[in-house]
């Protein structure tokens, strides 16, 4: 069975990654992005996704390792992202809060769970950044 891909955005800055909480009975912290279009890549799902949901501009990097299956239908892709540009003014159009979090603070939000098992990874690529 084919699975629709998720793209998931860590948007890294100064030794940070923006964290953004989905509301609702299933909702939790994530990161934000959504589901690739067919016949676009990941990097312009990944782009497209954040304008849609917070207004803003990215400049997206490399994926991070592994792919996490949600259900029997999708499987999720994080992808290394850095804001674009001086006007970072988040609109929160879905998501209830968003954070900047550090890597010695991952761990203290409950996450969702397919986006925890890019956390440790994730927190030793902000550590290698700040």
């Amino acid at each position: 069975m084919d699975r629709r891909v998720v793209v998931g955005v860590a948007i890294v800055d100064e030794g940070r990654v923006l964290a953004a909480l989905r509301p609702g009975p299933d909702g939790g912290w994530e990161f934000p992005g959504g589901k690739v279009e067919p016949g676009e890549s990941d990097q312009a799902a990944a782009e497209r996704e954040i304008e849609e949901e917070l207004g803003l501009r990215i400049t997206v990097g490399a994926a991070l390792p592994g792919e996490q299956f949600i259900g029997d239908k999708y499987v999720l892709r994080v992808y290394l992202a850095e804001p674009a540009g001086h006007d970072w003014l988040p609109v929160l159009r879905e998501h209830t809060e968003i954070r900047w979090v550090q890597a010695a603070d991952l761990g203290t939000l409950c996450w969702l769970p397919a986006d925890r098992p890019f956390l440790v990874t994730l927190g030793h690529h902000l550590v290698a950044d700040g």
